[in-house]
Formats: structure tokens, C-alpha cells, sequence
């Protein structure tokens, strides 16, 4: 009779996602919105970045075949702002040598000048790099935080169960089943929001690095060239 009644108690009990969603406890609702609401946020995330970093390498890529082809030689005539990362870093190294030019024309100034163009360069790539790493904050905060998130939801489902079980006076599975299903529901969630967050995270360092890396080389491209033409004009 015991066993039959274990087993009714147990069929009855919903443990579909739906069910264990809305005969939780209370705190265990508030951290599974809490972890889906992450998650969510998560994603967002990763959708901007993906498009977002791609874009910034490949428009990276494009403005600088364009310098080396020689469609950017004149540094004086760029004094503008850029549509990406490279041009902007490219028109921060034109306004210094178009100021030079106007200000001691055809001086011996050229190593000011680099310098001068140098710092402009490395303020305009940490300001890039700033941009471009927008919101990997977010992952690196959701992938750290989920997991223990959900730790506290199964740590509070645990509890409810054995406070069922002091309450009812019963061990059988009917009374600890549904706080133990949702405390591990909660474990799930946490770690659903907490692993694709930590692997674009990851992603994302890597390509930021790269994108760094890639202005970097560049900016020391442009400086030579700069260098090059700041001594001829010195010269002159």
C-alpha cells in the first residue's frame, strides 16, 4: 500500500519544464527568471558582437589594402574622420601632419610630428578598442555569476524538500520529488546561461586581441610612412 501510494503521489506530480516552472517556491521562480532573463541578455550580446567585431576586422582589412595600394598616400588630404577602426586611426596621424604643415611649414620638426602623430594613433586605437569591447562585461558578469545563481536555487529547493519532509513526516519520493526536480532544474538553467557566455567571451577576447594587434601594425605603418614624408619636408 505504501509503495502504491509512493507511486501515485509520484505520477501525479508535474514534472514537465512548465510544471516545475510554476510549482516552484517562490525564491526558486525569482532565480530562474533571474537566470532566463541572463540568459536572454546573453544572447543579445553575442548577436551585436558577432556582427559588430566581423564587421570592424573586415572594414580593418578592406582600409588597409586601400593604404597599401597607395589610395591613401597623401596624409594631408585626410584630415577627416573615418567610417571604421583604420581610418580613424589613419585620420588621427592626417590632422597631426596637416596641423604641422600649417603651423612650421617645411620645419625640421619631424620627430615631433611622429611623436605627436604616434599619441593621436594610440589614443584613437584605445578608444577603438574601448568601443569595440562593449558589452563583454556583460558575459564575463553572466558566465562568472550564473552557475552560482543557480547553486543558490538548488540550494534553496533542497532546503524546501527537507522541510517537507519535517512537515509531512514522510520520506517516501511524492514529498521530496518536486523540490529536488526544481532545485536541479535551477542548476540547469544556470549553467545554460553560464556556458554560451563564457565561450563567446572567450571568442570575443581573442578577436578583440587580434583587432588590436591588426591597428597596431597598422599605426606603425602609418608612422613610418609619416616619418618618411615629415623628413622630406624638412629637408626642403
Amino acid at each position: 500500500m505504501e509503495s502504491d501510494a509512493i507511486g501515485t503521489a509520484a505520477s501525479n506530480a508535474d514534472f514537465s519544464l512548465i510544471g516545475l516552472i510554476f510549482e516552484a517556491d517562490p525564491v526558486v521562480k525569482l532565480v530562474m527568471l533571474a537566470l532566463l532573463a541572463a540568459s536572454i541578455w546573453s544572447w543579445v550580446v553575442i548577436g551585436e558582437k558577432l556582427f559588430s567585431m566581423g564587421a570592424a576586422r573586415k572594414k580593418a582589412r578592406q582600409f588597409e589594402e586601400a593604404f597599401w595600394n597607395g589610395r591613401t598616400e597623401d596624409l594631408d588630404l585626410r584630415p577627416g574622420a573615418g567610417a571604421d577602426a583604420a581610418s580613424r586611426v589613419f585620420s588621427a596621424a592626417a590632422r597631426e601632419w596637416a596641423d604641422a604643415r600649417r603651423v612650421v611649414p617645411g620645419s625640421g620638426e619631424a620627430a615631433a610630428i611622429v611623436n605627436r602623430a604616434e599619441r593621436s594613433m594610440r589614443a584613437t586605437i584605445d578608444r577603438e578598442l574601448g568601443k569595440a569591447g562593449t558589452g563583454l562585461s556583460v558575459l564575463a558578469t553572466i558566465g562568472s555569476a550564473s552557475p552560482f545563481i543557480g547553486l543558490f536555487g538548488t540550494v534553496w529547493g533542497i532546503m524546501n524538500a527537507f522541510l517537507n519532509i519535517a512537515e509531512q513526516q514522510d520520506t517516501s519520493l511524492g514529498t521530496v520529488a518536486g523540490p529536488i526536480a526544481e532545485a536541479l532544474f535551477a542548476t540547469g538553467m544556470g549553467l545554460v546561461a553560464a556556458i554560451p557566455a563564457v565561450i563567446f567571451y572567450n571568442k570575443f577576447t581573442g578577436d578583440l586581441t587580434k583587432l588590436a594587434d591588426q591597428l597596431d601594425t597598422f599605426s606603425q605603418d602609418v608612422l613610418v610612412r609619416l616619418s618618411r614624408r615629415a623628413s622630406d619636408a624638412g629637408r626642403e
